[in-house]
């Protein structure tokens, strides 16, 4: 329905990278397996009570994810990926919620430079 009428929700996915192994001098010798997760994503104005949060800038976005059967929390050391719409590209998770009525995930993210 969304992707019909041209948003809110477009296309993402959520990426964990994998956990690194190291050897005994402290090199890591396997970066581990990245997780990915497919999700719908909506790009919004943040809230006044983001604003207040430590560490806001004025490039921070609000981020409303979708991710049905996904089994865990949506967090900071997740990176999101906007695959389609106006808001395509690479965000960072800077703070996350369960939203009111526990179907979607509510936080504050900021846009990555591509390169």
């Amino acid at each position: 329905m969304s992707a019909r009428f041209g948003g809110p929700y477009h296309a993402g996915k959520l990426i964990w990278q994998g956990e690194a192994v190291y050897d005994d001098g402290g090199s890591i010798i396997d970066p581990g397996t990245p997780v990915e997760f497919e999700c719908m994503v909506q790009i919004d104005s943040v809230t006044e009570a983001m604003r207040a949060e430590a560490g806001y800038t004025d490039k921070d976005v609000r981020l409303i994810i979708l991710a049905p059967g996904l089994g865990k929390v949506v967090d900071t050391d997740a990176a999101l990926e906007v695959l389609a719409g106006p808001h395509t590209g690479s965000y960072t998770i800077a703070g996350q919620s369960l939203d009111t009525l526990g179907f979607a995930f509510d936080g504050r993210g900021r846009g990555r430079l591509a390169g």
